[in-house]
């Protein structure tokens, strides 16, 4: 299964990815973009976010 990944040094915390893809992409408790942990996860809304994302820091493992 593919996961996303955020590099979270390039991340500039837009937000972008948690409005596009919220069952995805969340903010931790800690201030960074986070990953959920889901038993899949939807190609469309993370390729959207991946696109979306101005720091380009988001891929898939």
């Amino acid at each position: 299964m593919k996961t996303p990944v955020v590099e979270l040094g390039d991340c500039i915390l837009c937000g972008i990815c948690i409005e596009v893809a919220p069952s995805v992409f969340k903010l931790s408790s800690a201030g960074y973009i986070e990953v959920s942990e889901l038993p899949s996860y939807s190609e469309t809304d993370v390729d959207e976010a991946i696109k979306n994302c101005p720091a380009d820091c988001i891929s898939w493992a």
